[in-house]
């Protein structure tokens, strides 16, 4: 596979401790940057896109990883979750954190079977 285009996001659940939302919006963080027309230029079709998505969150096993595949619209999507993130305390010290995720969002596609 051929990286053609990164982007980065960044998430929060501010209130309700849900790693998984946190990770969601730093996925739609990242793709609404972009409109992403590599498939067009490149000849070919968007559910040729092979996306790898790297998510740092504190608890990687909170988060379900079938949501944030269903947050692309199509392409081959690989998800990998690793320690990472932040969850900052409540000043009073009690209830749920608040929870930032990082997300690396990275296009590409096997130019190989296109040439091929």
């Amino acid at each position: 596979m051929q990286k053609l285009l990164v982007e980065f996001g960044m998430g929060t659940s501010l209130r309700r401790g849900d790693y998984t939302q946190a990770a969601k919006r730093a996925v739609q963080d990242a793709l609404w940057h972009n409109s992403i027309n590599l498939a067009e230029l490149f000849g070919f079709d968007k559910s040729d896109m092979r996306i790898t998505l790297d998510v740092g969150v504190q608890d990687p096993g909170a988060v379900d990883a079938d949501v944030l595949r269903a947050v692309f619209p199509y392409g081959d999507v690989t998800v990998n979750i690793v320690k990472g993130g932040l969850d900052i305390a409540r000043p009073e010290g009690t209830g749920n954190p608040t929870i930032m995720a990082n997300v690396v969002l990275s296009v590409g596609f096997d130019m190989e079977k296109r040439n091929g």
